[in-house]
């Protein structure tokens, strides 16, 4: 890399380099050679560094003086010729440095070299995020420098200026370039060995397909977090073995199939995302008669929920662009639009769902809706977290924000990874047994429950991975008795065990715990706090475990 900025500024000064030492070399020389006077008359020749120092000061127009002695007219006369020779000779070389500074090959070379630094300087593990927007943005305010670091590539150098005046800390490497080029993810450390996976999670799913294409052939190993939603990417997606993708319109369509069948099983996913752990009646779908706008990838997605859940529905084909060159706006509710929602039956319709790619269309069909229907329930597609609260003043039902559910999923991925695997899982349960867990949440620890996860070894619980090692047999059921009193149990929930590879939901209380399982626990604050101190305090452990240590001497 250093390399190539050598060639670059050997390029490009090449020249004015030579310019400069010609017109010195005639100068210098001439100086050298006509006679000249000193202070007793005697004929005098200048040095070459006499001829050389002046030269450089007159050269460079920063003063003028005639030294060592005064000149003779000769010299003068030489002078007089070499002050418009060296002086345009120097002003075209300080043109060409200027040049040299702007010059974009330079500027890139550079900001490589800077780049490639930086990247090699991470010692910890990393993710390559390819393109910068605010999901990506989202997600780097949530996670850098708690879980991982980040290395952005982007095409758009505004998109990557923007990203450097978010002043993160740690900094975050970042440049513009092709996402897709392979000298570029060599260049971002796709092969380094603390690289933990490339995210793309552009909107067009067929260049997150041919980065993933280009990344998998760079790094069979890595692994990749990527977003696909139509079914032929998807097909794609899983031929290659892609074990991370995100459809943010398949998670919708599944909300909205839960929360219509399985209530208590759609309000346990949308707690693992922030929701309180009450099922309020405002958030459930109603059953009846459904009306899609918009037959998209994500009115297909809702095709497939609805049709799951026995749930009646029409579709209303709209598509943005074709609507916006009909009539020249994307404002709907004309005399055409307020038939043809009267034509699917909006009067006894249940919902009405608009899925198009424009936010406007969207909000001004469930406006229309809502006067036809008053009591209708309105669910809203947002493309843009920016524009969020023009829905929400809107007052419609439920916004799905596909961008923030792209950053909530891929957060709860990277970050929080047995809460990720606890969604999946649930998903596997039916209702009876989702408002069991529920209520055994909300009986044991009330209020807000929290969930933190663990892993099983020195690092995160000395004191237990102490006691392993010596084998000590350590159930769950050991763990939960409280360090103020070991007949009593402290309110938490042991909701997921990962062994191995291996998930255990709601794992048996008299479950032996081994080195390196992984835990995903529910508590509050305090509570939390008590079990983190038992699990790395040898004394405290040895209480609960009622473990009894040889006295020292008999006396302590």
């Amino acid at each position: 890399m250093n390399d190539q900025i050598f060639w670059i500024v050997l390029k490009r000064l090449r020249i004015p380099f030579l310019v400069i030492i010609v017109t010195f070399a005639i100068s210098i020389l001439g100086l050298t050679l006509i006679d000249g006077v000193d202070d007793q008359g005697h004929v005098y020749h200048m040095t070459f560094f006499d001829a050389f120092y002046f030269v450089s000061y007159m050269a460079s127009t920063i003063g003028f003086g005639e030294a060592p002695y005064t000149f003779t007219y000769s010299q003068r006369i030489w002078v007089s010729g070499i002050i418009y020779l060296t002086v345009i000779g120097w002003f075209y070389a300080i043109g060409s440095i200027v040049a040299l500074i702007q010059d974009e090959a330079l500027r890139k070379a550079v900001q490589r070299n800077r780049f490639n630094k930086q990247v090699r300087s991470l010692t910890e593990p990393f993710y390559i995020m390819l393109g910068y927007n605010s999901v990506i943005k989202n997600i780097i305010n949530r996670i850098h420098a708690n879980d991982y670091r980040f290395v952005v590539l982007d095409k758009d150098k505004a998109k990557i200026d923007a990203l450097m005046l978010e002043n993160f800390y740690p900094h975050v490497p970042a440049i513009d370039g092709d996402v897709t080029n392979q000298q570029m993810l060599k260049l971002a450390g796709i092969h380094r060995k603390n690289c933990v996976g490339i995210i793309s999670l552009f909107r067009d799913d067929t260049k997150n397909t041919q980065i993933a294409t280009v990344c998998k052939l760079l790094n069979k190993k890595i692994d990749i977090i990527v977003k696909g939603s139509s079914p032929q990417h998807l097909e794609h997606f899983k031929s290659m073995n892609l074990k991370h993708i995100q459809d943010p319109f398949n998670t919708i369509s599944k909300r909205i199939y839960y929360s219509i069948t399985a209530p208590h099983i759609w309000l346990l996913e949308m707690w693992a995302y922030g929701h309180s752990l009450n099922l309020r009646k405002r958030d459930l779908f109603p059953k009846g008669k459904y009306i899609i706008c918009g037959y998209g990838r994500m009115g297909q997605a809702l095709e497939i929920g609805l049709k799951k859940a026995n749930i009646e529905y029409v579709t209303y084909k709209i598509d943005s662009k074709t609507y916006q060159k009909e009539k020249g706006t994307t404002l709907f509710g004309d005399e055409e639009d307020t038939q043809k929602l009267l034509d699917l039956g909006i009067s006894d319709a249940a919902c009405i769902i608009a899925a198009t790619k424009d936010d406007l269309l969207n909000l001004t069909i469930l406006n229309k809706a809502k006067k036809l229907n008053p009591e209708i329930f309105t669910v809203a597609r947002e493309n843009a977290i920016e524009e969020l609260t023009m829905f929400q003043a809107a007052k419609i039902n439920k916004i799905y924000v596909l961008e923030k559910i792209l950053a909530d999923t891929t957060y709860t991925l990277l970050s929080k990874p047995l809460l990720d695997a606890f969604v999946h899982e649930v998903r596997k349960r039916d209702e009876a047994w989702g408002e069991i867990i529920v209520n055994m949440l909300n009986n044991i620890i009330g209020g807000t429950p929290d969930y933190f996860e663990i892993a099983v070894n020195k690092e995160e619980t000395y004191a237990l991975a102490l006691e392993l090692e010596k084998g000590k047999k350590i159930t769950l059921a050991n763990l939960r008795r409280s360090r103020e009193n070991r007949e009593e149990l402290l309110p938490i929930v042991f909701l997921l065990l990962k062994r191995k590879g291996e998930i255990f939901l709601i794992p048996d209380s008299q479950m032996n715990i081994e080195l390196d399982d992984q835990l995903l626990i529910v508590a509050d604050n305090e509570n939390r706090e008590d079990f983190e101190y038992i699990i790395n305090n040898i004394y405290e452990l040895d209480y609960i475990l009622e473990i009894e240590r040889p006295k020292l001497f008999g006396l302590f």
